[in-house]
């Protein structure tokens, strides 16, 4: 239903993502030394800023959303992705609420990998498990990955649960459960646009190594299907 392979930047489904005060977005900058498009790719990279005198960021990163330009709903979203590794390197795919407030809207982290982990995270996030604090049933996994080679992540999004996939083989499950407190499942409820960033530091990767700089992550494609 929906495709991109990167052969050029389009800025009709995609923007930058701006600079913010959290941990994941507080080195986001619109450097062209952060994107570039290779052999059919794109690249986002995590810098040591040399670069820019005036900002006083000491690392930029690059990152692409379709906030307010696509959404998905219920189907299966694949992103085939290279990541590169290093010490404070946080690189992520993930799903926010379309024109709804966080965490209310819900989160869905496709894809998150810290360090040099041979591993990926794959979490939920809502109003019922950071503001209410539940965690059962249990919001998060982790998956296998290929380090240093492509793999692909994927979730599929079902009114009743959601189901997550690396490479194909399932790695976890979140599901809808009967229960009277508010926001467990509000993933069936609208769209939610696509985050596809490279992000360094902060509280949960730990500190970041320039020595180990630059750092980034090749998309290939990106792919969105909906049951006959």
């Amino acid at each position: 239903m929906w495709e991109e392979n990167f052969d050029t930047l389009d800025s009709s489904r995609w923007s930058k993502i701006p600079r913010g005060r959290s941990d994941w977005n507080r080195h986001m900058s619109d450097f062209e030394g952060c994107y570039s498009l290779r052999n059919g790719k794109l690249v986002l990279r995590g810098l040591n800023n040399t670069y820019l005198p005036g900002d006083t960021s000491r690392f930029l990163t690059g990152g692409g959303y379709t906030k307010d330009k696509g959404g998905f709903g219920e189907g299966r979203l694949e992103i085939r992705a290279k990541i590169s590794a290093a010490t404070g390197a946080w690189p992520a795919f993930w799903l926010l609420g379309q024109g709804r407030k966080y965490p209310q809207g819900g989160e869905i982290d496709i894809m998150e990998r810290l360090n040099y982990d041979d591993f990926a995270y794959q979490t939920v996030h809502s109003h019922y498990t950071i503001d209410l604090k539940i965690k059962d049933p249990p919001n998060g996994g982790k998956g296998k990955i290929i380090a240093d080679d492509f793999n692909v992540y994927a979730v599929e999004k079902y009114r009743d649960s959601l189901v997550f996939y690396i490479n194909d083989k399932r790695t976890f499950a979140y599901p809808r459960i009967e229960t009277d407190k508010k926001d467990q499942f509000p993933y069936a409820e609208g769209d939610h646009y696509l985050l596809l960033d490279m992000q360094l530091g902060g509280s949960w990767v730990g500190r970041v190594n320039p020595a180990e700089l630059p750092v980034e992550m090749e998309i290939d494609w990106v792919r969105f299907y909906k049951r006959k």
